[in-house]
């Protein structure tokens, strides 16, 4: 059977080989801690769990759903949305249900953008904002995220004859995997260059609720004039820890959704009701349950960094997400660096280079071990001597 072209274009063989690798190693019965997938650790609030106990158990929620969501969870959105950015969203126009972020990421492309169209993509970035251009027959245009900047896109560094071609832009802060985040100044400059180009943004802030230090990201909405031109993309699998659930929204310019819609009319029908109702249990409740999740990753993330400094491995502090983006501290290619050290002490991270080319040089790692796994992870390579080792 003949596949597909586009199949070339997906996935990593970087990622691929990795997992091969750590399945060989689970197979010879060795222990492996694994930081590569974020993929959350911790568990819901009980209130979301007993919520959607409660509703599997209503036989009423066995139905079909609509595609764009329950208007009660649509509700829960705009309440939310409100509270915590200050942003006032309409629910039945500017506000829209999704399996996951991921799958309003994955379609977007297909209802803005035309074969040849560019879209504008961080890199490095999350790998579905590429494939999901490849999937429309776009043309993906990097823009790198560099140290040096602050991993912010340079707007002025775009060539004109493409921002004129360009009919999206993808951003996101709290940023994975670089972990940058942005402030005021830098999204009245994405918007301003959004309305000068006619580019629709997309904001992904799955991470906004992973905050360390007191630090509190902001919606992009929340910038005058960014209804006009942008959609934000946000997730309850890191903020609740509903991940296997798979329920996210969208909100913002409402003739970007209805175009949304259109296209995921086509293709489903929406989220399970009962994990709707828990999802608008989340939003609607007790939200400290955020606040002390972050003080787990916070404390996590200091163990970890604190450990490695210990060691001679320098890495700054992130402020929010759930990972750690680390500068290999010797001339090694991110992809040997993170094999080395799969096969040598049983430690699983990501290569930058599986997010593009700009994330050559750098490892992913996620916080989603508990801390006396984490001190067991900087005892390994430390035991290892795998930094000194290479940097000799």
């Amino acid at each position: 059977m003949q596949l597909s072209n586009r199949l070339s274009r997906f996935g990593s063989a970087v990622f691929f080989e990795l997992n091969e690798l750590k399945q060989q190693l689970l197979a010879e019965g060795k222990d492996v801690i694994d930081l590569g997938i974020g993929s959350p650790d911790l568990p819901p609030p009980v209130h979301v769990m007993e919520t959607l106990q409660a509703a599997a158990a209503d036989p009423d929620v066995y139905g079909y759903p609509t595609s764009e969501g329950s208007p009660f969870f649509r509700e829960a959105v705009a309440i939310w949305y409100n509270n915590r950015f200050g942003v006032h969203l309409d629910p039945d126009s500017e506000c829209m249900a999704l399996m996951g972020s991921q799958d309003g990421l994955s379609h977007l492309a297909l209802a803005l953008v035309d074969p040849g169209d560019y879209v504008l993509v961080p890199d490095p970035g999350y790998p579905i904002y590429e494939v999901s251009i490849h999937l429309a027959n776009g043309v993906p245009y990097l823009m790198p995220l560099t140290e040096e900047n602050g991993f912010l896109p340079d707007f002025s560094a775009i060539p004109v004859n493409v921002a004129e071609r360009a009919k999206l832009m993808i951003l996101n802060y709290p940023n994975n995997p670089v972990t940058a985040v942005a402030d005021r100044k830098f999204y009245e400059k994405a918007v301003g260059f959004a309305e000068e180009h006619d580019i629709a943004i997309v904001s992904d802030i799955a991470y906004s609720e992973l905050a360390f230090d007191g630090y509190r990201p902001m919606s992009i909405l929340e910038i005058e004039g960014a209804k006009d031109v942008a959609v934000e993309f946000h997730s309850l699998s890191k903020s609740f820890n509903m991940a296997g659930c798979r329920i996210g929204f969208a909100v913002g310019n409402r003739d970007i959704l209805h175009a949304l819609g259109v296209v995921k009319s086509n293709i489903d029908y929406g989220v399970f009701k009962a994990v709707q109702q828990a999802g608008a249990a989340a939003l609607l409740g007790d939200q400290t349950h955020t606040a002390t999740m972050s003080k787990i990753y916070q404390s996590r993330r200091d163990v970890l960094l604190d450990g490695l400094a210990r060691i001679g491995w320098q890495i700054p502090k992130p402020k929010a997400t759930m990972f750690v983006w680390a500068k290999i501290p010797f001339e090694m290619s991110s992809r040997d660096f993170a094999r080395e050290l799969l096969s040598q002490t049983g430690v699983a991270v990501v290569p930058g280079s599986g997010f593009g080319g700009h994330g050559e040089g750098y490892v992913r790692i996620a916080l989603v071990q508990p801390e006396d796994k984490l001190q067991e992870a900087v005892r390994r390579m430390e035991e290892s001597r795998i930094l000194q080792v290479y940097q000799s």
